[in-house]
């Protein structure tokens, strides 16, 4: 069996709602296309999903690629994790949590590639941040204006 590499990359915003909100966006996957750039299409139904439920995405960077889901666990305002299959980099497995700061929620978004056939580079690495740093201001700007 070849070497495989772990990834792993955490960010996190502070949105001006509570738990209930972000965790209600952003466990439903038919918002992703919203803040994730590459998600352009889900197929599940529209609503926060439990665990054990699954659903597909059609993700495009270079070429569509098509995601089979599966929550592996979902505690309500608090965390949520889901992993997918792939050829190209192995599994991927996404974690939201969702942490009271008074008023608001700090929204913590952790990817890992538990057997990546070769880690990231530098500049990939780079990209990643940058598209998770987008991807967390769209969705505190659409969940901040959803509750207004």
């Amino acid at each position: 069996m070849a070497d495989t590499v772990a990834f792993e990359r955490s960010h996190h915003i502070l949105i001006d709602t509570p738990a209930q909100a972000v965790y209600g966006y952003v466990t439903n996957p038919n918002t992703w296309p919203e803040w994730i750039a590459a998600s352009h299409h889900i197929d599940c139904p529209d609503r926060p999903l439990r665990k054990g439920e699954t659903f597909e995405e059609k993700w495009q960077t270079r070429a569509e690629v098509l995601l089979r889901w599966t929550v592996l666990e979902s505690v309500p305002h608090r965390l949520w994790v889901a992993t997918a299959d792939t050829d190209f980099i192995g599994p991927i497995v996404v974690q939201y949590t969702f942490e009271p700061a008074g008023d608001a929620t700090r929204y913590t978004r952790t990817v890992r590639n538990p057997a990546r056939p070769k880690a990231p580079t530098p500049e990939m690495i780079a990209r990643i941040d940058a598209e998770a740093q987008t991807a967390l201001q769209n969705i505190k700007r659409n969940v901040e204006a959803r509750a207004r």
